[in-house]
């Protein structure tokens, strides 16, 4: 894609991202005014969500087809579209029927939304920035049905729930006027085909394995097991056609890398919880302590906060050091939070569970942010986009799943404690333990996961030693109390092109190059004619004297103070790839926050034809 400004595509991408996961539970607690409006029932209205989520994931494999075939720009306003006209027939609809088509109509949308938004971003992002920006995007997709409760709580304080998707309808077009201004053309289209069998298999396979877990706790076990046995048989066919199709509706290439599984794997654990908790605390909350749902959501608020802080944080952490610290320890703090809420939860005190909730679920972005990267940053990019739909199919599958799993064992256990002659406060309390610690069980199994990481990156530290072994280690410094002469003269008499400038400590404080010299004098003096001219400075007498006093400056005053350093952890690939996007010829390499060396271009060049040279032999 065209584009000079990689952070307003993250922008549009990132908007499209909240919106997208908000408008999931956004309706959710319109959901008793709308069965009273219309006279349905408890298990007719959630469908309401169910079949949103369904089209969701449905579309989610067709928009990888779709971003390959259309230009991003009318798919994107295109799918944008959709959204708003699905919100305005719920809004305008007489019965429920049509607002069920509106809500159909939406999910269409939404499923296309979120995986043409990250390829967006992936389109444009700078590899070593990645898990900035895929930092920010999980913080948008964790945002949003976070704070849609609040939102809508607040509205439905002021209005009926039409007001809903007025509402979401006017956001969806503020976004479609970003869309339209600033998303660019693509560069290059493919021609796949679409295989209407293998988008009719994976609707099968979706549709009968979420409806059966679903209904499995709390309706027709036969009939939930029958539909979950028709979903795998679905699934397996899918599976088995795609390998066979030239360009299948999925391709699941990138589950060949290590990297993309493990990354994958875990991101879906930490999205199997926490949109599973953020549906059964505020439900605990309302039924155990007798508040409104405006307030169980104002509790949980300060957790969100977390998020939204912690991710970009977390991306950039996940960008210097990798996944192998940040994502165990995301782990951990959940489910030592989680076993903490569920023994102290008979304190029923509001304060305690906004603060324990706070690590429980806002260390979430530790692992979202970092697990994505992890896993698309295994990929090329001709791969990217069929990553980008099994980790988007992947987020709204877990949903489905972790939300019928979570509160079909609530339910269950509390049911069942009821049945035995419990109170109805201690059977909803005992309910509410036995969930938290299936959630403790399942983030234990992702902190077990997540170590692998660590030996991943070990291994690949240990054997991607290149850098580290063809840099150059003896790297000449000037002191940036030095004057511009002293540099000079140190850059023509190494023949070299720039050099790093420190302090006294002897840390990195910039860099000088005979062109920042060059550029400077020249604005300054019109003898100057080129850098190696000033050699002769000392042998001239009727040289200039003003030249004289110019190179007298400090090096600090013209040195540049932002350097784009290089980490020793960095593969090669990347490193070329960053000397050439940032047009370098080298760059200083940094180990633990100190410069150990510097890797140039004829480092590379040299390392590069002794590598054919050996491989020839």
């Amino acid at each position: 894609m065209k584009t000079k400004k990689p952070l307003l595509i993250l922008l549009v991408a990132a908007f499209g991202a909240f919106l997208g996961t908000f408008n999931e539970t956004f309706l959710n607690i319109a959901l008793t005014p709308i069965m009273q409006d219309f006279g349905v029932g408890v298990s007719t209205v959630q469908w309401l969500t169910t079949a949103y989520m369904l089209g969701a994931a449905i579309m989610i494999p067709v928009a990888s087809f779709l971003y390959r075939k259309f230009a991003t720009k009318p798919l994107f306003l295109f799918t944008t579209s959709l959204l708003i006209i699905g919100s305005l027939v719920c809004a305008f609809a007489p019965s429920f029927e049509v607002m069920l088509t509106g809500r159909i109509i939406q999910s269409l949308g939404t499923g296309m939304l979120t995986p043409i938004g990250m390829n967006m971003v992936l389109s444009v992002v700078p590899k070593e920035k990645m898990g900035a920006y895929m930092g920010l995007m999980g913080a948008a997709t964790t945002l949003g049905p976070s704070l849609s409760i609040i939102v809508a709580g607040i509205l439905l304080n002021f209005s009926s729930w039409h007001i809903l998707f007025f509402v979401f309808a006017f956001l969806m077009f503020i976004l479609f006027v970003m869309g339209a201004i600033i998303i660019g053309k693509d560069e290059k289209l493919e021609n796949p085909h679409l295989d209407i069998l293998s988008v009719i298999f994976i609707s099968l396979a979706l549709v009968g394995i979420l409806y059966g877990i679903s209904t499995l706790f709390s309706g027709n076990i036969i009939v939930a097991i029958t539909a979950i046995i028709i979903g795998l048989i679905a699934l397996t066919i899918f599976v088995k056609r795609q390998k066979k199709l030239e360009m299948p509706l999925i391709n699941f290439k990138p589950l060949k890398s290590k990297e993309f599984k493990i990354g994958l794997a875990l991101n879906l654990i930490a999205m199997f919880i926490l949109l599973s908790m953020n549906v059964i605390m505020p439900l605990f909350i309302q039924s155990a302590m007798g508040v409104s749902s405006l307030e169980a959501s104002l509790t949980l608020f300060p957790s969100i906060v977390a998020s939204c802080l912690l991710a970009p944080i977390a991306g950039k952490i996940y960008d210097k050091h990798g996944g192998k610290f940040i994502v165990p320890l995301g782990y951990v703090l959940v489910f030592v939070f989680i076993l903490i809420l569920a023994l102290t939860i008979n304190v029923k005190s509001l304060i305690l569970i906004a603060l324990l909730y706070i690590p429980a679920v806002g260390s979430m972005s530790l692992i979202i942010g970092p697990s994505q990267s992890f896993a698309l940053g295994s990929l090329s990019r001709e791969e990217n986009p069929h990553g980008v739909t099994l980790v988007t199919a992947g987020f709204q599958i877990a949903g489905c799943l972790g939300t019928s799993i979570f509160t079909g064992i609530y339910s269950l256990v509390m049911n069942m404690k009821i049945n035995s002659g419990f109170e109805v406060y201690k059977a909803t309390e005992f309910a509410f333990i036995v969930t938290m610690f299936f959630a403790f069980t399942i983030a234990l199994i992702g902190f077990i996961i997540a170590l692998k990481i660590r030996k991943i990156q070990n291994k690949a530290v240990s054997y991607d030693t290149k850098i580290e072994t063809i840099m150059k280690k003896d790297v000449y410094t000037v002191n940036e109390s030095d004057n511009l002469l002293t540099a000079l003269s140190l850059i023509t008499e190494k023949h070299i092109s720039g050099v790093p400038v420190v302090n006294k400590k002897g840390t990195l404080t910039g860099f000088i190059s005979d062109g920042d010299i060059m550029r400077y004098l020249s604005k300054a003096h019109p003898l100057f004619v080129n850098a190696y001219s000033l050699t002769l400075l000392g042998a001239e007498n009727n040289f200039d004297e003003k030249l004289k006093d110019l190179m007298n400056i400090k090096v600090k005053d013209i040195a540049k103070k932002k350097v784009l350093t290089i980490d020793i952890n960095t593969n090669l690939e990347d490193v070329c790839r960053i000397l050439e996007s940032k047009h370098l010829k080298k760059a200083p390499v940094m180990k633990d926050g100190k410069m150990i060396g510097v890797i140039n271009r004829s480092n590379i060049t040299k390392y590069a034809i002794n590598t054919y040279l050996s491989l020839a032999k």
